[in-house]
Order: structure tokens, then C-alpha cells, then sequence
């Protein structure tokens, strides 16, 4: 029986045999997966791609480095941690590493020259009772990019784009970034879109962190800005205006599109710590199912507290949540 392959397939194949990059070449093998018909003239096609798919698995798990792995592996992974991964990157002298330090307890090297970031820094970010993951990046240019990177900005849950509003070059500085990202087959978009039919491109929601917002009190660049990357959500910054600091860190957690969920013991008050996180959309099942799958298997109803509803209100396993409610689980 005739495999019936489409013709991304094969275009997609050789890009796998050339990839040297482990994690990258995983990530091919699914989308070739995943393309294949399922039916029984590829049965074998099939079994052998799981079974490349679980050696590079193996490999990546024990830090194997053979089979032409890169020595940048080491900087191409960083395992998430808190309620989302949120990647910072942008041009030379951007204001990424700024930010990261203001935002949260990290401490790194922050300087007036160009490349002071030679690799990835993850620190944690706290918003109300959310922690989130802040990763500081080097800079994009047109004389470097770290190949490590475009692993790290695939596997995060949102890009911050960021840009210094005294440069005098704002414009085509983020233009070769994202033309540098699109060389990688990575799309920055304003909102989550589906990932494209062709498989070796991936889409990534990005939000703009406009710092040093004081040198451009006209607005003009804010302007030029807000054309050139239509539909984006801008957030102007200054590591001295606290309320724009706040601002930023909202929109970040607001563009991931999560809930906090909160879990009550009977009889006891709320206690606004250790949110449980979920999409938005979520519902009484998926909260129980992030704590248990044998929880939720075991759920007959639950009562919820948080704004708009009376206090106690019982709902079913399918009840959809929002931001800021209390659960109290009965099994």
C-alpha cells in the first residue's frame, strides 16, 4: 500500500538528516510523526520514527552529547518552573537584563556596552501570587545570534520584545531581529494563532516592553513603534517608574492567558497561596487533574468562592473557572 506522503514531508525529511542539533531534530521527528497517514502501508514507517523518537529522548534526558550534538546544548533547555516561561529578547542594549534585575532577585551583568549577556539567565518573577519565569537572552543582531536560542524562544510560553527608546536606530534594530527570527522559522505575532501547515515554522505570541520611556517624552517613538508592529500590546518601562514596572508585569500575566485557582479545605478560610494555574477556559476537572489524576477521577461535585458567585456555590466537574476563585474539592 502506498504511503501517499505530502510533499512537505520530504522537504521536512531532509531538514531532519542535516539538523545536529538534538533538541531541533526532535522536535522534527514528531512534526514528521505527525504528518504520516495513519494506515497500514506506514505501520513500519511509523514504528521506526518512535523509535528514533525515543533514542533522541533518551539521549537529551541523560545529557548525552553524541551523534553530533552541539556544546550549546548546554544553554538550549531551561526547564520551566512557576506558572509560565516568558523569554526576553531584542537587540544589543535593549534593556533586558534592566529589566530582569528590577523585576525580580537575579543579579545580571548590566553594563552601557553592547553583548554584555553572553548566555541565558532564568529568575523568578512575582506577580500578586503568581510566580513566573523570567529568562534574560544575549542580543539579536546582525553580527550574532546564538543558535542555542531559538530552542529557548520555541519552548517558552511568551516572548517580551525589548527595545530602548534612546535608540536612535529603534526601528530597523527590532527589524533585523525579527528578520533574524524569521531566518529560524520563528513568527512573533500579537495574539496565539495556530501553528502553520508547514511544520518547520513556529508562531510565538510576543508582547513589546518599550523601555527608558522618559527619552521620548513626544511619544514619537512610541509611535513609530506602535506602526511598525500593529496589533502588539506595548508596554512602556523605566527601572524608576514603579507603576510602569507593575504595568508590565500585568500585561505579561494578562498575555498568557492563565487563571490562579486557589484551593480551600473544608471548614477552612481561603488562602491566597499556591494557585493552582490553568488556561483560560479551565474548568473544576482540570484544576483537580493538576493536583491528582486519581483526585479528579475521584471528584463527585465541588463548592466555589470568588467574585460574582454566592459563597459556597456548588458546582459539577465541568464548571468553567476564573481568575481569583477558591475551590473546595468533595470526593
Amino acid at each position: 500500500m502506498p504511503a501517499n506522503l505530502p510533499p512537505q514531508y520530504y522537504e521536512l525529511e531532509r531538514e531532519y538528516r542535516a539538523e545536529r542539533d538534538s533538541r531541533e531534530k526532535l522536535r522534527l521527528a514528531r512534526e514528521l510523526l505527525r504528518m504520516i497517514p495513519k494506515h497500514k502501508g506506514t505501520d513500519k514507517m511509523q514504528a521506526d520514527l518512535k523509535a528514533k523518537i525515543s533514542k533522541l529522548s533518551r539521549q537529551l534526558e541523560s545529557g548525552d552529547k553524541q551523534h553530533g550534538a552541539r556544546q550549546a546544548s548546554l544553554h538550549d533547555h531551561i526547564t520551566k518552573e512557576g506558572a509560565a516561561q516568558v523569554i526576553l529578547i531584542g537587540p544589543p542594549n535593549g534593556g533586558k537584563s534592566s529589566l530582569v534585575d528590577i523585576l525580580t532577585n537575579a543579579k545580571p551583568l548590566v553594563a552601557d556596552y553592547p553583548y554584555t549577556t553572553r548566555e541565558p539567565l532564568a529568575a523568578m518573577m512575582t506577580f500578586e501570587t503568581a510566580q513566573i519565569q523570567l529568562i534574560d537572552t544575549p542580543p539579536i543582531s546582525i553580527e550574532i545570534y546564538e543558535n542555542y536560542m531559538s530552542n529557548l524562544i520555541r519552548h517558552a510560553d511568551l516572548v517580551v520584545l525589548v527595545c530602548d527608546l534612546a535608540d536612535v536606530d529603534l526601528t530597523d534594530s527590532l527589524a533585523t531581529v525579527i528578520a533574524r527570527l524569521e531566518e529560524k522559522r520563528i513568527l512573533l505575532r500579537p495574539e496565539f494563532e495556530e501553528q502553520p501547515e508547514d511544520p518547520r515554522f513556529s508562531i510565538k505570541k510576543a508582547v513589546l516592553a518599550a523601555h527608558k520611556e522618559y527619552d521620548d517624552e513626544s511619544g514619537e517613538k512610541r509611535g513609530r513603534l506602535a506602526e511598525s508592529f500593529p496589533g502588539f500590546k506595548m508596554f512602556p518601562t523605566s527601572i524608576i517608574d514603579d507603576d510602569s514596572l507593575d504595568r508590565l508585569k500585568r500585561g505579561i500575566f494578562e498575555a498568557l492567558h492563565i487563571i490562579r485557582v486557589y484551593t480551600k479545605h473544608i471548614g477552612k478560610e481561603v488562602e491566597l497561596v499556591n494557585p493552582v494555574i490553568l488556561p483560560i477556559g479551565g474548568t473544576v476537572e482540570d484544576a483537580a487533574m493538576e493536583i491528582h489524576k486519581d483526585f479528579a477521577r475521584d471528584l463527585k461535585f465541588a463548592k466555589i468562592w470568588g467574585q460574582g458567585k454566592y459563597d459556597g456555590q456548588r458546582v459539577q466537574k465541568d464548571y468553567q473557572l476564573h481568575d481569583g476563585d477558591a475551590i473546595e474539592f468533595h470526593i
